[in-house]
């Protein structure tokens, strides 16, 4: 595939990337600078292609966050509700399966588990949450806590996280999502998380649900106070990782919501950030077998865009996403699998029906 750059200083990262050789942080801020975001986006889509071909994976999965009540007050979160505050819940097992039955379909292969920091209740209530799930769909993989939960239950639980994680595995815990990583700088993180995992914390969960034979997924969310040289740290960090386990699956780019739905453009990413930190992810993480395009966070139209800009995953059905939608995402809660199919067929891709851990379910 020929490449056409009308920026030529990025031919040298072009060369590079046709190599096979890792980019550097210094690197990155180029593309982070360069005018030619097609060329970028040409780069990351031959990266891709070299990966994945023109398949494009998706998964009928289920949003459940159990518990909304936090300790943690961060910068960017609408979700949150403190002990007794208006709005504020916490599932027990008869609501969390009422939830469940009420949005089940027969294709459903996954459950994405996050919710609240909620100190009120002991650890072993986040242990029979998945206890309840597998009991009554064995069948469905469990993605539950992010590495930002693990640390949070270890404090509560007065174990260690790899204890956590090994009474998490025994009640059925899967894999664990992504989030809870925000940026992995510390000056980032005492500045819009500051009750949360650090970064060496969060990384520390991963590596060690890697080496106790968890594959994992990895997030960044950007469009805040951090800067460009942050998020590239953020990817290096990620890949000096993988380069230790191989234990991540998929790295996903969260565009920043506003704290209003209402919120104007001045509010909220553009389409270019969107598509390049995209592309540079692609770039960047040579180590990482998927890239994902979140459409509950960018829309479904730039989605659909991504495909060209070195994405190939857009999640799944959800069903009912909270999170996001508790500040200012404007996109649908859910979306059917024939959407999905559409936008991935009409982009000139493959859709692939995957599991969590990227088995191929059925190719349309």
């Amino acid at each position: 595939m020929t490449t056409i750059l009308t920026d030529t200083k990025l031919q040298g990262i072009a060369e590079k990337v046709q190599h096979g050789e890792r980019l550097s942080i210094e690197d990155g801020l180029y593309l982070f600078d360069s005018p030619d975001l097609l060329g970028i986006a040409q780069l990351a889509n031959q990266v891709n292609y070299n990966k994945n071909g023109d398949n494009v994976y998706f998964i009928q999965n289920m949003y459940i966050n159990p518990t909304n009540v936090c300790e943690a007050n961060c910068g960017f979160c609408g979700f949150k509700r403190k002990p007794g505050e208006e709005g504020a819940y916490t599932m027990d097992s008869a609501a969390l399966l009422q939830y469940v039955e009420e949005r089940w379909n027969d294709n459903i292969r996954e459950f994405h588990i996050v919710g609240g920091h909620n100190h009120e209740v002991p650890f072993d209530y986040y242990l029979d949450t998945i206890r309840t799930l597998k009991k009554h769909y064995p069948d469905v993989t469990v993605k539950a806590y992010t590495g930002a939960e693990i640390e949070f239950f270890s404090r509560i639980s007065g174990l260690s996280m790899k204890e956590v994680l090994e009474e998490l595995i025994k009640a059925g815990l899967d894999t664990l999502p992504g989030g809870g990583a925000e940026i992995l700088t510390e000056r980032y993180r005492l500045k819009m998380s500051p009750d949360k995992a650090s970064t060496d914390q969060w990384l520390e969960a991963h590596e060690i649900a890697h080496n106790l034979g968890l594959k994992t997924h990895a997030t960044m969310l950007y469009g805040s106070i951090e800067t460009k040289e942050e998020r590239l740290i953020h990817m290096d960090r990620l890949r000096q990782l993988q380069d230790r386990t191989n234990g991540y699956m998929v790295f996903i780019p969260l565009a920043m919501q506003p704290r209003s739905i209402n919120a104007g453009l001045k509010r909220r990413t553009t389409a270019y950030d969107d598509m390049r930190t995209l592309a540079i992810s692609r770039l960047m993480l040579d180590n990482f077998d998927h890239i994902k395009a979140y459409w509950i966070n960018i829309g479904v139209q730039l989605t659909q865009m991504a495909l060209t800009f070195g994405s190939s995953d857009i999640h799944g059905t959800l069903i009912e996403e909270r999170i996001s939608h508790s500040v200012g995402a404007l996109t649908s809660q859910g979306i059917t699998r024939d959407e999905l199919i559409y936008l991935i067929k009409s982009a000139n891709k493959i859709p692939v029906e995957r599991d969590t851990f990227y088995n191929t379910i059925k190719t349309y």
